[in-house]
């Protein structure tokens, strides 16, 4: 059986120090020549020699690894933030250790034990909901953090990328009542969120300016397709007269679909239905989903870059970023042939 390859080894065939392959595997050999740094990685190459992850980090005091810690893997919606976090981090020279906590702050917890073992160099963070105890563990490491789409208590004023929830709600609302449409049922998040929280004020304050506000057309739910199919039988059976309902999220509102179409509802005919996110499957369920589109692929994106540049030192403008929501107009609220955008 070969034994494993060493730095030894590399050192031995490019006829240079043990250190010097060391200093050109931790990106130290500003010092080195280009032709005998190319001779190395070359060599390394050919023998496919793998390093040792746990060592580089003790010589450089980084793992080069993020932690991604999510509450619902199942969710598109942190699927989809996910891949664009995994995409930048490897652009950047960085590797994502992900954790799907399954909403369960006590996993939340543990998990942030674990990166924290794994020496991981920082985390993006999207919070399961009272998630303060996780976060002050890694305040208390002294592990930069970035904050994700939700916001937590106590740390409001802590690096973070999110998107204008409330502003969001009320184009939607403004959208249907543009329609005709005046009996617009909302149905609410969790409440210990805070992005269900900031999209219930949105709606209930556009509903208020235009005088259709009642607690009755409020209804709550979770963000996931079995809870958006259990609030719109609870929707169908208490209220006989509704012409919109305007789910807190897309998954949410592709269970409330299905609801609908099986109890003999006719969508946009007989209720429009609108959403929250612009998850992939938005278009591809029939019909398609009218949503207010959140900018993704571009948070999670973002939310990588900042926790690099606060990793590497690198001064930061803006603590906090948030991103404009668009609405998306396609066939649960109109008949239309194509997919627009407002």
């Amino acid at each position: 059986m070969k034994n494993k390859v060493t730095i030894n080894d590399i050192a031995k065939l490019a006829g240079v120090s043990k250190t010097t392959v060391s200093m050109v595997f931790n990106n130290k050999d500003q010092n080195i020549s280009k032709e005998t740094r190319e001779k190395i990685l070359q060599i390394a190459k050919e023998l496919n020699y793998i390093p040792n992850s746990i060592a580089r980090s003790l010589v450089t005091n980084k793992s080069y690894s993020i932690g991604v810690i999510l509450p619902d893997i199942t969710n598109p919606f942190f699927s989809e933030i996910v891949r664009a976090i995994e995409d930048e981090a490897n652009r950047l020279g960085y590797n994502i250790v992900v954790c799907n906590t399954d909403n369960d702050v006590k996993k939340e917890e543990q998990y942030v034990r674990m990166l924290i073992s794994k020496l991981i160099d920082g985390i993006i963070f999207i919070a399961s909901g009272h998630s303060k105890k996780a976060l002050d563990l890694i305040k208390h490491k002294n592990i930069p953090f970035v904050l994700v789409d939700r916001s937590i208590k106590a740390y409001e004023e802590h690096y973070g990328v999110f998107c204008k929830n409330k502003e969001g709600v009320i184009k939607g609302i403004e959208y249907l009542y543009s329609l005709g449409k005046r009996k617009i049922v909302f149905v609410r998040g969790p409440e210990y969120l805070d992005t269900a929280y900031q999209r219930f004020v949105g709606y209930k304050y556009i509903m208020k300016q235009l005088g259709l506000f009642s607690n009755q057309l409020v209804f709550k739910g979770d963000f996931t397709l079995e809870g958006g199919k259990v609030v719109t039988e609870q929707i169908i059976t208490t209220l006989k007269d509704f012409d919109a309902i305007f789910f807190s999220n897309d998954i949410m509102a592709i269970g409330g679909i299905k609801v609908l179409l099986r109890k003999g509802y006719k969508i946009p005919d007989d209720v429009s239905v609108v959403g929250f996110d612009n998850v992939k499957y938005a278009e591809f369920i029939e019909p398609e989903l009218t949503t207010i589109a959140q900018p993704i692929y571009e948070m999670g994106s973002t939310a990588c870059k900042l926790l690099v540049n606060i990793l590497n030192g690198v001064e930061v403008e803006n603590k906090k970023v948030y991103f404009e929501p668009t609405l998306i107009v396609r066939a649960t609220t109109e008949r239309t042939s194509c997919t627009t955008s407002k």
